[in-house]
């Protein structure tokens, strides 16, 4: 059984098996979550991205995949990047969101990850609302059969703390 845990802080300073990356589909690096796993875990990550670039994903990661790269100077072994869904209103894209706690967690067990730490995918220039976003991001990791022994949600802010705190309940 997977035991999930709230963090409050910054990712990018958890110490886990894998990190997971809000990434923009073009695995560069970004703003966010994903310029700041960029920065800290150093030139590594983007190198191992324009490699995966280069074999597999020259059109960009597509939307609700993941796929792992080196961690670089993170205190991980992985950093798993997963392109989450913008929000919309006209459009229902909540299976898109699942799909990257679920893809992310696949990954990890093709790695033999044991402890992997997420962002609030989608949350922050994706605009998705929180409160839904923690709904899906708690279901489908309760929801997903998988190797991983400890899942970590780190919430950058109380608020948003809050909110997963209120959902996990």
């Amino acid at each position: 059984m997977t035991t999930i845990r709230l963090v409050q802080g910054d990712i990018t300073r958890e110490s886990a098996d894998a990190i997971v990356n809000a990434a923009n589909s073009s695995l560069l690096g970004g703003g966010g979550v994903d310029g700041a796993i960029h920065r800290r875990g150093g030139p590594a990550i983007l190198a191992a991205c324009r490699d995966l670039r280069a074999s597999r994903y020259g059109k960009g990661l597509p939307t609700g995949q993941a796929v792992a790269t080196t961690a670089g100077n993170l205190d991980a072994r992985w950093v798993i990047h997963t392109v989450g869904p913008v929000y919309s209103r006209s459009e229902d894209r909540s299976e898109l969101l699942a799909s990257c706690y679920r893809e992310s967690l696949r990954v990890a067990d093709e790695l033999g990850a044991r402890t992997v730490a997420f962002p609030a995918i989608s949350t922050g220039v994706y605009r998705w609302p929180m409160e839904d976003a923690a709904r899906i991001a708690l279901e489908t990791v309760r929801e997903t059969s998988t190797g991983v022994e400890e899942v970590r949600f780190v919430l950058f802010d109380e608020p948003a703390y809050e909110v997963f705190a209120r959902q996990l309940d």
